[in-house]
């Protein structure tokens, strides 16, 4: 592998955009090229101390780099907001759009100086870190994208009629969930649409088992205007063989696994982004009781713009003391971290009750582990219609614009049974099962998520 070029890697700083963009970056690390991460410091710590299934010693082969951002709020998520999005990120973020590039600069100038080439990895919110790669000599910047391609399919020339016209889908736009607030940051400070027009190309978290058609117009558009398209997901390390380590103790909850039956739990998460006001919480606590089926649920709010500050006790703790002796012995209850791309990988889980966030979404076909969708906010609506409608591994449990309204515990119940239980159930979860060996495949040798890899790496070395 050509040492003289080196590769940098700039998330966003949320959860599934950092967990991501290290992913790919160490899938990079291991095939031998340099690899540099660059985020605030506590966004570096988050991505390293949550990441799954590498070990230290792959960790040990990334370059991290803290870029230096002013001090910045870090309330507590409102649970009760009118908004299911996560407003009380935005003072991070605004901190982030303002003051990172100058140290990204400083940093991509050191590399730019001893290396041959330089190739910039960014996430597609950071137009900062589009220019910066443009401003290189000897540099060129890629997009990140790592939501569907389906979701930039509604936005091209003939998205809509192929959604529409062909499948019956309904586009459901991002800025429909998504408060104005976040909308005029993107667009004026963020300034994301800039992004994909200044790159050389885009990557993308998806593979063909579940978007080809939607890839190859979003291929054949770029192309037109001179950009490359790589297709590299599901970055899953559980699939990927470079990452053969096993580097962190093994979680309780996976034991738990071990002695239920194959195919009997419902592992409900809600992601990284996200609160439910306190009288969902009753009544789907209600629901996974009486429905008589095991799970794991992950009941925690939505993280602290710093993950690391002390949040207290839990606002559930008093509820769940009760509710955890109801359901001994066939539910289990996290209140911290969960490793959730093992927790999908085992073959005691049957089924995924999440909010459809692109990384869940992924992760979730990746072991052929059917849905049920409480899309909240952003492009998780679109993704629940993708799931539901068109991939049909999946039934929805609560439409996005329904977030104003209490879910009762007997409709939650029943989607629940309907899943688990039902003829109309095992027929999905077959169909999923179906499309996990199909993506799994994808990133097999001589897979077409394989091949878009190798020749990404081909094109920046060559």
């Amino acid at each position: 592998m050509d040492q003289s070029v080196a590769v940098v890697a700039v998330p966003f700083p949320a959860q599934g955009h950092l967990n991501q963009l290290l992913h790919l970056s160490l899938q990079l690390a291991s095939r031998g090229l340099p690899v540099h991460y660059a985020a605030p410091a506590e966004h570096v710590r988050q991505a390293r101390a949550r990441v799954h299934d590498w070990g230290d010693d792959a960790l040990r082969r990334i370059q991290f780099h803290e870029l230096a951002i002013s001090e910045y709020a870090s309330p507590p998520p409102d649970p009760a907001a009118d908004s299911p999005f996560p407003c009380h990120l935005m003072s991070m973020w605004e901190a982030f759009i303002a003051d990172a590039p100058a140290p990204l600069a400083a940093l991509l100038g050191e590399i730019s100086a001893s290396n041959r080439r330089v190739v910039v990895l960014y996430d597609i919110m950071n137009a900062f870190a589009a220019e910066e790669a443009t401003r290189l000599p000897n540099g060129e910047g890629f997009g990140f994208h790592c939501t569907a391609a389906s979701s930039i399919v509604g936005r091209m020339d003939g998205g809509t009629q192929l959604l529409r016209n062909k499948h019956g889908l309904d586009y459901l736009p991002v800025h429909a969930f998504v408060p104005e607030e976040f909308l005029e940051f993107v667009g004026n400070r963020a300034r994301a649409p800039q992004t994909i027009p200044s790159s050389a190309g885009i990557l993308m978290n998806t593979c063909r088992a579940l978007e080809g058609e939607f890839i190859d117009l979003v291929a054949e558009q770029l192309a037109a205007a001179g950009k490359k398209v790589f297709s590299i997901g599901p970055l899953n390390p559980l699939l990927d063989a470079s990452a053969p380590e096993q580097g962190k103790e093994r979680h309780e909850c996976l034991d738990w696994l071990d002695k239920q039956p194959p195919a009997s739990v419902l592992y409900v998460s809600f992601g990284s982004m996200s609160s439910l006001r306190g009288e969902q919480v009753a009544e789907l606590a209600a629901a996974l009781r009486d429905s008589n089926q095991r799970f794991i649920w992950v009941l925690r709010d939505a993280d602290r713009s710093n993950v690391f500050a002390d949040s207290g006790e839990s606002r559930h703790s008093t509820f769940l003391s009760e509710f955890t002796k109801e359901t001994e012995g066939t539910g289990l209850v996290i209140t911290g971290w969960a490793p959730q791309l093992e927790i999908l990988a085992h073959g005691a889980t049957a089924a995924f009750m999440s909010h459809c966030g692109w990384n869940s979404t992924m992760e979730s076909m990746s072991h052929g582990k059917p849905i049920l969708a409480w899309p909240m906010h952003s492009d998780q609506p679109w993704d629940a219609e993708l799931l539901c409608k068109y991939l049909k591994v999946g039934f929805l449990v609560r439409p996005c614009e329904k977030h104003s309204e209490v879910i009762p515990a007997e409709t939650i119940r029943e989607v629940i049974k309907k899943m688990m239980v039902s003829d109309e159930g095992l027929v999905v979860r077959r169909r999923a099962m179906a499309l996990g060996e199909a993506v799994r495949a994808s990133t097999a040798e001589g897979g077409s998520s394989r091949k878009d890899l190798e020749e990404f790496i081909a094109h920046i070395t060559m």
